[in-house]
C-alpha cells in the first residue's frame, strides 16, 4: 500500500543558538566530546532527548562499565574524561571499582544511576558546556556538503543551532544519515540487528547469597534451563547477560537480561513494541527469579529503564571501515586515537544466547582505532563518536562498549576543536597534533601514551 504523504510549506525556523561545536547525544560518547571540545576552547551545547546524561548508564539503567583496561589484565588502554567521569562517581560515594577480587583494578566500575546523573552535570557546568535536555534532533543543516547546524524540536517548538562543527553521539547516527553521509544497518545479507535490551533493576536481594549460588556458573544457564523445561519461563533468553550492584547499594542489583528480537531501532514503532516487551519480559522474569535463586526470594521489581538498550542499528562509512580481522589481529594505526579490548560480543539476531561469530581473545587482548573510523565520507564539519562509528557488523561487537565510546568521544571533541584552531575541516586536521592534544590531555590514544599510563 502506497503511504499517504503531507506536503510540509517552507517556513523560517528561529536559530535559538550559535555555538562552536554542536555534540547530538549525551551518552558517553556525546558527553566526553562535550567536555573535551569544551576544555578546548570551544563554546559547546549538548543535545540530550531524555532528561540527564549518560544514555544507557543514564537513562539506560545500566549501571556497569567496562573494560578500562586489557582483557583480563590490569594494563590501562583508558583514561582521560571516560576514567575521569566514572572516578568522580565513585569519589563521590556512588560507585565502586572492581569490588570483585578476580577482576584488574580500575578494569569496570558499578555504580547509582542517580550518582552518575548529578557527577555528570556537575563536569559539564565546570567545563562550560551548556546542555539541552527534553530535545531531539530533527535534520541535519548542509550548506556546500558541509555540516553547520541542525534543526530541533522540543517544548519551545522547531528551532535551528547553527554550528562550526557538528558531532553525532546519537548512537544511532540520526546527524550522518540526515546529512546523507553513507551508512550501513545490521549484518550483511538479510539486515538484521543484534537484539535490544530493556535493562531493569530489582530490590530484595540478599547478594552475598545470590554470589555464593552463582559460583562456578556466573550467567545460571542451569537456572534458565531448568525453569525453561518446567514451562516456568520463557525461551527469549539462555543466559544473564550481567547483573551489578554496588556496595552501597548491596540489596539492589541491576540486570541485563530481557532481549527483544526484530528491532529497528531507527524506527520509532519498533522501538515502542521493543520497550513494551522488555517490560513485559521483564516482569515475567521475578517469579522466576523467586523461585529459583536463593537470595532473591524477596526480590520485586523497582523499576525498567526509561531508555531502550540498542546494541546495534547504522553504523556510517568512513574514510576506513575498522573489521574484526583488523581487531583479532590488534593491528596498529598511525591515526590511532584510542583503544579497545573487549570481546566480539554478539548477541544472536535471532534467538537466546550469543551469536556464533562471537569470539574471546587471550589476555592482555587491545587493539588501536583509527582516526578515519569516526570520519564519514561525503560530509564535512561532521564527527561521528560512539556506537555508530565506521566499523563492520561483526567489528561493533567490540567497539560498542561505553569506555571505548567514550573515548572516541574525547577524541572526537578534541578533534572538532582543533579544527577550528587550525580553521580547517576535521578531515584535513593533522592527526599528529591530536594525538598530541590527547597525550597531554592524559588520554590514551598510542603506544606513546600506553605506555605513559602503565
Amino acid at each position: 500500500m502506497r503511504m499517504k504523504t503531507h506536503l510540509d510549506p517552507a517556513r523560517k525556523i528561529p536559530v535559538c543558538d550559535e555555538v562552536d561545536v554542536l555534540v547530538c547525544g549525551g551518552g558517553p560518547a556525546g558527553f566526553c566530546a562535550a567536555i573535551a571540545a569544551a576544555r578546548g576552547g570551544a563554546k559547546v551545547l549538548l543535545l540530550e532527548q531524555t532528561n540527564c546524561l549518560g544514555g544507557i548508564a543514564g537513562a539506560g539503567g545500566h549501571n556497569h562499565l567496562c573494560l578500562y583496561t586489557a582483557w583480563s589484565s590490569g594494563e590501562r588502554v583508558v583514561a582521560g574524561v571516560p576514567f575521569e567521569m566514572m572516578d568522580r562517581v565513585v569519589k563521590m560515594g556512588y560507585g565502586a571499582w572492581d569490588h570483585e577480587p578476580k577482576k584488574a583494578h580500575g578494569g569496570s566500575v558499578d555504580f547509582e544511576l542517580e550518582g552518575l546523573k548529578l557527577a555528570l552535570e556537575q563536569m559539564a557546568a565546570e567545563a562550560g558546556v551548556k546542555l539541552l535536555y527534553h530535545t531531539l534532533f530533527a535534520d541535519a543543516i548542509v550548506e556546500g556538503g558541509r555540516c553547520v547546524g541542525a534543526a530541533i524540536q522540543n517544548k519551545t517548538g522547531r528551532q535551528a543551532v547553527l554550528a562550526r562543527q557538528v558531532i553525532d553521539a546519537t548512537g544511532d547516527a540520526d546527524v550522518a544519515a540526515s546529512a546523507c553521509a553513507p551508512f550501513e544497518l545490521g549484518r550483511p545479507g538479510d539486515g538484521a540487528c543484534q537484539p535490544a535490551t530493556l535493562m531493569f533493576t530489582i530490590g530484595g536481594v540478599d547478594w552475598k547469597r545470590v554470589c555464593e549460588f552463582r559460583k562456578g556458573d556466573y550467567r545460571l544457564q542451569h537456572v534458565w534451563e531448568a525453569a525453561q523445561k518446567a514451562g516456568d519461563m520463557e525461551p527469549f533468553q539462555n543466559q544473564i547477560m550481567g547483573w551489578w550492584w554496588t556496595p552501597t547499594r548491596p540489596d539492589q542489583v541491576g540486570v541485563n537480561f530481557t532481549h527483544i528480537f526484530g528491532t529497528d531501532c531507527t524506527n520509532a514503532e519498533s522501538i515502542t513494541r521493543a520497550t513494551i516487551e522488555g517490560r513485559r519480559q521483564a516482569f515475567h522474569m521475578i517469579p522466576v527469579l523467586r523461585k529459583y535463586i536463593p537470595g532473591m526470594e524477596d526480590c520485586c521489581l523497582l523499576s525498567t529503564a526509561a531508555l531502550l538498550g540498542t546494541r546495534e542499528s547504522r553504523r556510517i562509512v568512513g574514510e576506513h571501515v575498522l573489521n574484526e580481522r583488523e581487531i583479532v589481529a590488534c593491528k596498529s594505526w598511525d591515526d590511532s586515537i584510542c583503544y579497545g579490548s573487549f570481546f566480539i560480543d554478539i548477541h544472536n539476531c535471532t534467538g537466546p544466547g550469543m551469536d556464533e561469530e562471537s569470539w574471546r581473545p587471550e589476555k592482555g587482548f587491545k587493539y588501536q582505532i583509527p582516526y578515519r573510523s569516526i570520519v564519514p565520507k561525503k560530509v564535512d564539519n561532521l564527527l561521528v563518536a560512539g556506537r555508530c562509528i565506521s566499523v563492520t557488523h561483526v567489528a561493533l561487537g567490540s567497539t560498542r562498549v561505553m569506555p571505548q565510546c567514550g573515548a572516541l568521544g574525547e577524541a572526537a571533541g578534541a578533534a572538532a576543536a582543533l579544527s577550528l584552531q587550525a580553521r580547517c575541516t576535521p578531515r584535513e586536521l593533522d592527526v599528529r597534533k591530536l594525538q598530541e592534544h590527547l597525550r597531554s590531555a592524559g588520554a590514551i590514544c598510542d603506544e606513546q601514551s600506553l605506555k605513559a599510563a602503565n
